[in-house]
């Protein structure tokens, strides 16, 4: 297989599901107020932490996104350990990345990532819930550094449209197939390309020598910590690992580590929370990754699955030509004069604002 098939294969295969995610991230956007979010996630203790990680999952908020949300959580009155599960559970998994997981890694790797991100967040939360104030919190700020090739003012915004529920939906659409987009499109192309590259250039035997076991998932945890991709854009990454033969429980390691982290998350977390609680979150992800990877293996091993046969059986499910026709929309969109060009006769809050 070429270069250019294999990246085109993988995106006409991610093209359907992640048009569904970004529109129900839309929707949440649209739905779910900030004050909302205050109430469930205010407090402290086992279940405030839970909480936060299942609330936080689904939200349309990278890593560095997430941080003025936290914040504000974190300074109307909720604790170290829930403001740290909605750290790393809402740019862990999102509707967005889970659909598109669905469709790249078969379904018991979208079931697995999701239910290990919430199992990591709320692990790491407990740690660092247990930890005490060493520094004074700096002034709210939203971000150090940037989300990708845009800023976090769109990512981290919780505020809603006021009005009717349909000048709210219409907002929430905006925002996913403008900011949302925006955000990931170009990690998307470079987690596609590198995914093509691997699939095509590198023989299988070469990383499958190397895809398992504990030292494979230590340096998996290690590299995806610092990095950032968000979690859409990991997702391509991790099937041309897979499908090179990385083991799934290594590939889960970097699917939760790379998303949860950036240098601007681990700057704000330690201004904010102090180096014993930054030492807590570091070591909250490296061993909760890693034993889900483990876990995950071994359940592998157990039931005897065939994850990229469950992964050709997805790639089945739709046709071709609605994997074209969809991958020719998010083309369209997030090419910002061609979607300037479709807001203008829609008139769509949002979208050629960026």
């Amino acid at each position: 297989m070429t270069l250019a098939l294999a990246i085109l294969d993988i995106a006409l295969s991610a093209a359907p599901w992640l048009l569904l995610g970004l529109t129900i991230a839309g929707l949440i956007k649209a739905l779910v107020p900030e004050t909302s979010l205050q109430r469930w996630i205010g407090g402290s203790g086992v279940a405030s932490v839970a909480r936060a990680a299942i609330i936080g999952a689904p939200l349309p908020l990278c890593s560095c996104g997430a941080i003025p949300t936290a914040l504000a959580l974190h300074r109307g009155g909720a604790d170290r350990g829930p403001t740290t599960a909605f750290l790393i559970g809402t740019p862990g998994i999102g509707i967005d990345s889970l659909t598109i997981t669905y469709a790249l890694l078969g379904p018991f790797m979208a079931l697995a990532r999701g239910v290990s991100a919430v199992l990591t967040a709320i692990a790491t939360g407990l740690l660092v819930g247990r930890t005490r104030p060493t520094t004074t919190p700096a002034p709210a700020s939203s971000c150090v550094g940037r989300c990708s090739d845009g800023d976090c003012g769109g990512k981290g915004s919780s505020s809603q449209t006021p009005g009717p529920l349909s000048n709210r939906l219409a907002a929430g659409l905006g925002y996913a197939f403008s900011d949302i987009l925006d955000d990931i499109s170009l990690w998307l192309l470079v987690g596609l390309l590198v995914a093509g590259a691997l699939i095509a250039l590198v023989p299988p035997q070469q990383l499958a020598g190397l895809g398992s076991g504990l030292g494979a998932m230590l340096v998996m945890a290690v590299i995806g910590i610092p990095m950032y991709l968000c979690a859409t854009a990991a997702t391509p990454i991790a099937a041309g690992l897979l499908l090179a033969g990385v083991s799934p429980g290594t590939v889960l390691v970097f699917l939760i580590a790379a998303p949860v982290t950036s240098l601007a998350t681990l700057g704000v977390f330690r201004r904010e929370m102090g180096n014993r609680a930054l030492m807590a979150y570091l070591t909250g992800i490296l061993i909760s990754t890693v034993a889900l990877g483990l876990g995950v293996d071994a359940l592998v091993g157990w039931w005897a699955l065939d994850i990229p046969l469950q992964v050709a059986q997805v790639q089945e499910l739709l046709p071709t030509w609605l994997e074209a026709l969809a991958l020719i929309i998010l083309v369209v969109l997030a090419v910002r004069p061609l979607r300037r060009r479709l807001a203008a006769r829609l008139v769509l809050p949002n979208s050629g604002q960026t």
